[in-house]
């Protein structure tokens, strides 16, 4: 019953005090606002960033291992020796043939390889840079590849490199405006394929990411021979996932670097010419980025706040030298002095929380500003963290004026009026 008197008879003197000088207070409690703002805003902001990363990354799969000679590389700048990579083989059949035989860590492996600038022809309509991408049975298996109509390959298909193939949304619509591309014959390079397959539309993504929606995916197989009739040489990357018990994908990247080594006959003291490269790599680049901003925008809202405690602390040293009447005829009537000191701090934090909604307030205005691919929203956990910060800085606020009012001598006090 206590703490039911104390909070409301506090959230009566707190409004009191709003309305009491409203320019006075709004202005005292801006250091609050614009410090929750800075804050939250930063976090939200982050949260969106990783949000939609994470949702690009998605079209990479999970528990993916992509080798090739080219390592995946975050800030290293002029320090990345392409020479040197440049001059490494690349994966090939008899590669993926040998891990598939010997793996006991990978669930899933498949060859790839993509060609961009590329038109594609059905009768009079064209798509043109579209992409070609050929790969083996198993990648779907790899990398999510939902198809909206028809089906996926067949093993015998992928063996054989039947011209056949499964088209993107994009590619559909331009080529079948009226929704019938199943069954059609397609034309590239001189060479026709019969679509089995339409994929489901991925739409724009936060960073450039591979997509489904501009590809013509056809079987490896039949990606070599398209390019060897025109002379032309591929090269190629291989695709791995691990198993969900392998969490740190530890093993599996153990295993793929042995059996590569043993593959490519490397001697115990040569260096890999091969990358193993994870898409956690750039999950991990990104989250170096972010906490930075984060600490950044903490350290511009503690500023900020810190203006706003001391606005706080202000009014709450008016608020007790105006009522000091009122403490004294409430002691002499036998109220403890805790029960003044938590009047007051409970004020102090009401007024603060007053600041924090602002401040909070503001941040889910910039939601107005969200776009497909970015979208920002202040979730629970932010908010409670902005209200967590600002009931803390009115504690901090409030303590010292608290103390001075439940230290004040009854009689001194009446007198006072």
């Amino acid at each position: 019953m206590l703490f039911i008197k104390l909070f409301f008879e506090s959230f009566r003197f707190a409004v009191h005090a709003l309305k009491e000088n409203i320019l006075r207070t709004v202005l005292s409690l801006l250091g609050v606002t614009v410090g929750i703002f800075a804050i939250i805003a930063i976090f939200t902001l982050v949260d969106a960033l990783n949000n939609g990363i994470q949702s690009s990354l998605s079209s990479f799969g999970n528990n993916v291992i992509y080798i090739g000679k080219w390592p995946f590389s975050f800030g290293n700048g002029n320090d990345y020796p392409w020479w040197k990579y440049y001059r490494r083989p690349n994966p090939d059949r008899s590669e993926l043939k040998f891990i598939q035989e010997n793996a006991k860590w990978v669930q899933s492996i498949a060859i790839y390889e993509s060609k961009r600038g590329n038109t594609i022809n059905y009768r009079s309509n064209s798509f043109e840079d579209g992409k070609i991408v050929g790969a083996s049975y198993e990648y779907n298996k790899i990398n999510a590849m939902p198809i909206s109509e028809g089906r996926y390959f067949t093993q015998s298909e992928m063996s054989a490199g039947t011209p056949k193939a499964i088209i993107g949304s994009d590619v559909a619509q331009q080529l079948f405006p009226r929704g019938d591309g199943l069954g059609k014959i397609i034309k590239t390079k001189g060479t026709k394929f019969q679509i089995i397959g339409i994929f489901e539309k991925q739409g724009e993504s936060f960073i450039p990411t591979p997509s489904n929606d501009d590809i013509i995916f056809i079987p490896y197989n039949a990606l070599t021979k398209l390019y060897a009739s025109k002379g032309r040489w591929i090269s190629a990357n291989l695709i791995a996932k691990g198993y969900d018990k392998d969490e740190d994908l530890g093993e599996i990247l153990a295993e793929l670097r042995g059996l590569l080594r043993i593959k490519r006959g490397l001697k115990p003291k040569e260096e890999d010419n091969f990358a193993l490269n994870r898409t956690d790599a750039i999950v991990e680049f990104v989250n170096g980025i972010t906490g930075s901003l984060k600490l950044a925008g903490g350290v511009i809202g503690l500023f900020s706040i810190l203006v706003g405690g001391f606005s706080i602390a202000n009014i709450m040293f008016v608020s007790v030298k105006e009522r000091t009447s009122q403490i004294g005829i409430q002691k002499a009537l036998g109220a403890k002095n805790y029960f003044i000191l938590l009047q007051f701090l409970c004020e102090s934090m009401f007024l603060s929380f007053f600041g924090g909604i602002g401040g909070l307030f503001l941040v889910s205005l910039l939601s107005l500003l969200s776009t497909e691919t970015f979208v920002i929203s202040l979730n629970f956990t932010n908010l409670i963290i902005g209200m967590l910060i600002s009931g803390l800085i009115g504690i901090i606020s409030g303590i010292a004026p608290a103390i001075s009012a439940a230290k004040m001598d009854p009689v001194e006090a009446m007198r006072a009026a």
